[in-house]
């Protein structure tokens, strides 16, 4: 055993110089092709800022280099050099490889019986020859037949290896360091199933217009979101994310000095934060995997419609009220989207497969219950849980034509035991009726008006939405939703309904910039009981320019205009000014 062993030893650096010989033919003869300087062929940069990767992706190449005559449309490993088609017997290498072929069988060339000796050898065809010819070396010797191996060619072959010495220790010494950087991170690494994305938002916001204006200063308000996103199989995903913040939408008041109960004009980052103290909260724990074609999102916490369904409004919807997008809530998605929110499942099926209209079409369909980890009764007796709380069920038919137009078909059923009509339990931001008294209640809480009567309702909600993207610098998107809502009681009936219009240049200026106009209608309805005679449309226009500074930082100057504040045109308009900046890890 120990002479195999020293044998070994003694043929392995004599095979190396072997390789070396044919790197040196290869890299000899004329090269038409662009050389790349050793630095790089060694990846020192990459090894630097990403050493797991280049690892990885050197032992994939070497696999496929050391494979590649191997597959079943190729030739096996040649026995003569005759048999490479580009190799002739007037070339100056040619004993050398006459020697490598037929004496030791180490090089196979490649699958279409070619040597390729008029380029560059890459550092993994290099990697894989002396691979191959190591390997042959020790079969040699493991099967007593090392005498193959001649002392003039060991010799020969060792004035080689002192010839490259000083490449070798080079190469010795990056592989070191490359191994060193790999166990090292390795060894601090925070998770090989984990990466963590961050989101922190600053905004400057104020807002301007009678009693509105005099009533709200000026704010510096914050949000920061950590999602730990956890994948077991390359293609799941478990979303673990933490939120905290202290931003609070204005309040508004009438005429009167009154505040009206209304979240128009609620701003993406101003949502989410819990009790706006910058206490930490889990605010969303979902999963997604597909199954089949099918893929399926599951959630145990802070589930939105919009994480699973398309809602067709590119650039200015952002990750669920991410900072990247439209300044307010009611410009990020269709209102149909916020009805209801939290736990639940849904399923994403695929309608085709390649291009044609229906080459992305799918269907969706799924269900979020805000109370669904409360086993009893509230405090007024009223059902709670999975299937008897708040809920709301989503159906959608999505339509992709080609890669610019997208359409889709929503239907959603909800129930609300407050009687609010969106956003119930999930602090979304966007307005609520409360059927029971006629009075706006926009945080979908189970507190009714002043009045103290907040009635049960169900409701029917259906939505169009599309998107058509003209070229790479224009997209247009919009939506309606119409809403159908049955209370319980006698002649609290009511239909709402929303719409909206928005136009990007994405790349404005700059590549990452995008420039966005908005306008649209916020939810209202013509005949909701005690509301009296507020029948005026609550008109909302919004215009926003988001600069991109770097890679992790953009700074989203904005404007916000509404017009009949709480559906009512006596009360003054309100403007909201903004300066968000917003950074991503």
């Amino acid at each position: 055993m120990s002479n195999l062993l020293w044998k070994s030893l003694v043929v392995s650096p004599a095979v190396l110089g072997a390789t070396l010989l044919v790197s040196a033919t290869a890299m000899a003869a004329p090269n038409p092709t662009t050389q790349v300087s050793a630095a790089k062929q060694l990846g020192v940069t990459e090894v630097a800022q990403q050493p797991e990767i280049l690892a990885q992706t050197t032992i994939d190449q070497v696999n496929r280099y050391s494979n590649e005559g191997n597959q079943g449309n190729s030739q096996s490993q040649v026995t003569s050099v005759s048999q490479f088609s580009d190799v002739q017997p007037t070339d100056w290498a040619f004993q050398a490889l006459q020697s490598l072929v037929e004496r030791y069988g180490c090089i196979a060339g490649y699958p279409n019986a070619t040597y390729r000796g008029n380029r560059a050898l890459t550092r993994y065809e290099f990697a894989a020859g002396l691979n191959a010819c190591l390997d042959r070396v020790n079969e040699l010797i493991a099967t007593a037949t090392a005498d193959l191996v001649t002392k003039q060619d060991l010799a020969t072959l060792q004035r080689l290896q002192e010839e490259f010495s000083a490449e070798l220790a080079t190469l010795r010494g990056r592989v070191d360091s490359l191994e060193a950087r790999t166990a090292e991170l390795e060894a601090n690494q925070f998770s090989t199933t984990t990466k963590l994305v961050g989101e922190a938002i600053f905004g400057v916001t104020d807002v301007f217009g009678g009693n509105t204006g005099d009533n709200n200063n000026t704010v510096f308000q914050d949000r920061v979101r950590l999602d730990l996103q956890t994948s077991f199989t390359g293609k799941d995903v478990l979303h673990t994310r933490l939120a905290a913040g202290n931003a609070t939408a204005f309040t508004q008041f009438d005429n009167a000095n009154n505040p009206i109960g209304t979240a128009e004009g609620t701003q993406t980052f101003q949502v989410g934060n819990g009790n706006g103290n910058n206490s930490v909260r889990i605010d969303r724990l979902t999963y997604e995997v597909p199954i089949g074609p099918a893929q399926v999102y599951l959630a145990a916490s802070g589930g939105r419609h919009s994480q699973y369904a398309a809602v067709n409004n590119p650039y200015f919807f952002d990750n669920t009220d991410g900072g990247n997008g439209a300044l307010s809530t009611f410009a990020s998605e269709s209102p149909i989207y916020r009805i209801g929110g939290g736990a639940g499942i849904a399923l994403n099926l695929p309608l085709g497969k390649g291009g044609g209209i229906l080459g992305n079409s799918s269907i969706t369909a799924g269900y979020l219950a805000s109370q669904a980890n409360i086993p009893g009764l509230n405090e007024n007796g009223v059902n709670q849980g999975l299937t008897n709380g708040d809920y709301a069920a989503l159906g959608q038919l999505n339509f992709s034509v080609g890669d610019r137009v997208a359409l889709a078909a929503t239907y959603v059923h909800g129930y609300s035991a407050s009687g609010a009509l969106f956003d119930s339990g999930t602090d979304g931001g966007v307005g609520a009726f409360d059927v029971g008294t006629g009075q706006a209640n926009f945080l979908g809480n189970a507190a009714g008006s002043a009045t103290g009567a907040a009635t049960p309702a169900s409701s029917n909600s259906y939505g169009v939405s599309a998107a058509f993207r003209p070229s790479d610098k224009l997209s247009i998107s919009g939506f309606v939703s119409y809403h159908d809502v049955t209370g319980v009681g006698a002649g609290d009936d009511y239909q709402a309904w929303s719409y909206g219009l928005g136009v990007a240049l994405p790349d404005f200026g700059k590549k990452g910039n995008v420039l966005g106009v908005f306008a649209g209608a916020e939810p209202y309805s013509f005949n909701r009981p005690g509301f009296g005679g507020n029948n005026d449309i609550p008109y909302h226009f919004e215009g926003f320019y988001k600069y991109r500074v770097s890679d992790n930082i953009s700074v989203t100057p904005g404007v916000i205009w509404l017009t009949s504040p709480g559906q009512n045109s006596d009360n003054d308009d309100a403007i909201i000014g903004t300066l968000r900046t917003t950074f991503t890890f």
